[in-house]
């Protein structure tokens, strides 16, 4: 079959795998790419066209996505002969009506909706103020950091963690790491064992969990989620069958579901985790402010090891975070920190014990929180007739979509109208299914304006699904 298509990109506005999605879709509407046609390989497609294969490959996948395309191991990719349909007349399923997709206009920048960000409350003056502090104290950064020398940043740590309901800890329960993802790396680092390790997590979570998983060589085993949370059953069953003996999840914010493991259920994870002997890190990187009820650690101090972070509620950039580690593994974890990375840099330690101790931490994220708070409540008020989960403190919703609506193509089209949001896809693991929804968080950097564009034009999209959509 022929492979021979060019398509002129030019006449495209946006990034350059949408143009070629749009592409496809007008070649096929048009004759010029008929059904059972065979496309160029991604590589000659990319070479012909001056563009990246993944940039071919990613708008390959999309178009395979809407049913527009099948896509065979070591076949190749095909125009489907069984399109998707649109209404009476049986045509293609068109893109959102142009009004809903202009170009994003002059002025109006790209909202990134993907991650929170934190809204500027004075961070960087309070940071320049604690080194002119420094300074002026003098210092001395020749020697390496050791065990000891972050001793007073561990106690004070412990203490910002107060309202955190972690049960007794001290900074000796601490180690410090570069943010919350290094954390998890290091826990893992701590707790895999044997040659072919085991990690269950939730079957919707945090993509950074599956990433850590896979440079510590681990398989990941999926845990089965519902309204609370992490299923108790479904570990006990996982535990049985697959022998595992790590879990990582999430009690206070499930990410991106936004659940809250009740009481009740946290003391059947905790019970289940004695009788199979598990390890269990507990994230708790989005939480802000005092817990709804006793966290894991607090329940299990024996075998949890509890991620905490300040990028969510202070500064990303600083890439500051800790484990509080299970009763009497502190130090443990602190020799294979410094075996790791050498403990945390000896300038950043300062920083933030001067931060802390100040009281500027508390100030700052207060402060940060008032402004993410009001953008919540923005988010609710404009999409609070869908099907959205959300709770105060937390910088994210979790929206499952109307009918008419597919998670990639809303995303795709959102896009389009200058919104940047995640589909439920990416929190899912390997062959594992995501339900059809969207995770929205919220932007406290951008004037308030442009995000309550932003949910304006999303609120556009949602009442105006582009049809018919293939299951």
């Amino acid at each position: 079959m022929d492979t021979k298509w060019q398509p002129d990109l030019s006449g495209y506005d946006g990034p350059k795998y949408l143009g070629l999605v749009r592409a496809l879709r007008d070649a096929v509407r048009g004759g010029s790419l008929g059904p059972g046609h065979r496309l160029p390989p991604v590589r000659t497609l990319a070479w012909s066209l001056g563009i990246t294969p993944g940039t071919v490959a990613r708008a390959y996948q999309i178009a395979t996505q809407e049913g527009l395309l099948d896509a065979t191991v070591g076949r190749g990719t095909f125009v489907a002969r069984n399109r998707p349909r649109f209404g009476a007349d049986q045509a293609l399923i068109p893109e959102a009506p142009a009004l809903l997709r202009p170009p994003v206009a002059p002025g109006h920048p790209l909202i990134d909706l993907r991650s929170p960000q934190l809204p500027d409350v004075g961070q960087n003056e309070s940071m320049a103020r604690a080194l002119e502090a420094m300074i002026g104290a003098g210092f001395d950064y020749l020697g390496y950091p050791g065990l000891r020398r972050d001793g007073a940043l561990r106690a004070a740590y412990a203490d910002w963690l107060a309202d955190r309901c972690l049960g007794p800890i001290s900074g000796e329960d601490v180690v410090l790491s570069h943010g919350g993802q290094n954390a998890i790396c290091l826990a893992l680092q701590c707790c895999l064992k044997g040659p072919r390790p085991q990690v269950m997590l939730e079957e919707l979570a945090y993509p950074g969990f599956r990433h850590a998983a896979r440079l510590t060589r681990a398989e990941v085993v999926p845990v089965a989620l519902d309204a609370g949370g992490l299923s108790a059953e479904a570990l006990d069953e996982t535990c049985r069958r697959t022998g595992a003996r790590i879990v990582c999840l999430t009690s206070e914010a499930q990410n991106p579901t936004t659940a809250q493991m009740p009481p009740e259920r946290r003391a059947e994870i905790v019970a289940i985790a004695r009788d199979h002997d598990l390890q269990i890190i507990e994230d708790d990187c989005y939480s802000v402010g005092e817990a709804s009820a006793p966290s894991l650690r607090a329940l299990a101090p024996e075998r949890t090891w509890h991620v905490s972070s300040i990028s969510k509620s202070i500064a990303a950039g600083l890439r500051f975070g800790a484990i509080v580690c299970p009763t009497g593994q502190g130090e443990y974890a602190r020799l294979a920190a410094q075996h790791s990375y050498f403990g945390l840099a000896r300038p950043l330690v300062d920083l933030m014990q001067q931060l802390l101790t100040s009281g500027e931490a508390g100030r700052l994220r207060d402060e940060a929180q008032a402004v993410l708070e009001r953008r919540l409540e923005l988010t609710v008020n404009a999409l609070g007739s869908y099907d959205l989960s959300w709770r105060p403190g937390l910088a994210f919703v979790w929206l499952k979509l109307p009918m008419g609506w597919r998670a990639s193509t809303f995303m795709r089209e959102a896009e389009t109208v200058g919104v940047l949001v995640r589909s439920a896809d990416e929190y899912a693991l390997m062959d594992g299914s995501a339900p059809n929804a969207i995770r929205i968080a919220i932007d406290g950097r951008s004037p308030e304006p442009d995000f309550v564009r932003a949910l304006a034009a999303m609120t556009r999209l949602l009442r105006n699904p582009p049809g018919d959509l293939p299951v």
